[in-house]
């Protein structure tokens, strides 16, 4: 089996199923079938959720440098996923927020996100992480021709903003959003350096 039928049809699958784990311990410990969510049981699950959005996200931007470190090429196939994924976790983490933390109040929601800053980037980085989903298909990437790559740039902005959600959000330790930082910021930076650094010209052969 050559390497792309080996993506397709073992790697991906078996990325699918590991990036689907996280959700199905919150399930299961939900109904302490694997363990228990502890006495505040929504705010436990918001923040699993809000937490392995995150990762995703980081997981995601990670690709890329892997990829050129590394030289596998084929590990961008591995992006789109772990990009919806991201937002998969995401869109949870803020639908238990709205409907079991918020009871779907429309009056205490608006407030919320208008007068807490850390909602109000929170929702800030879902609203761009919508977009980049609704525009990750190959039909929407020609649509949008070299635009679509300046909107997905945007999914720096996203985790720069989620990052700083969750580092307003802790009221005392903050080591963990400084862990994403740091590893942001490590991203960003060999993002930085990559389209700095000088690319090798071809020499070309002088003739006699």
């Amino acid at each position: 089996m050559d390497t792309l039928r080996q993506i397709r049809f073992v790697w991906k699958p078996l990325v699918f199923v590991a990036s689907l784990v996280p959700f199905a311990l919150v399930v299961g410990d939900l109904y302490e079938i694997t363990g228990t969510l502890g006495a505040n049981r929504i705010e436990e699950i918001q923040d699993r959720f809000g937490n392995w959005g995150l990762r995703f996200v980081l997981i995601a931007l990670a690709v890329t440098p892997a990829r050129n470190i590394l030289a596998k090429p084929w590990l961008a196939r591995f992006r789109r996923m772990l990009g919806l994924f991201a937002f998969f976790y995401v869109l949870l983490h803020f639908a238990t927020w709205l409907f079991l933390d918020q009871g779907l109040l429309l009056s205490a929601i608006i407030e919320d996100i208008v007068e807490r800053p850390f909602i109000t980037i929170g929702f800030a980085a879902l609203l761009i992480l919508l977009a980049l989903t609704a525009t990750s298909t190959a039909g929407m990437r020609r649509r949008l021709g070299s635009r679509w790559q300046k909107l997905h740039n945007w999914v720096y902005v996203a985790a720069i903003l989620g990052v700083w959600h969750y580092w307003w959000q802790v009221k005392l330790d903050a080591s963990d959003p400084a862990v994403y930082a740091a590893i942001l910021a490590a991203l960003l930076g060999y993002r930085i350096w990559r389209r700095k650094k000088p690319r090798k010209q071809a020499t070309v052969p002088s003739t006699a």
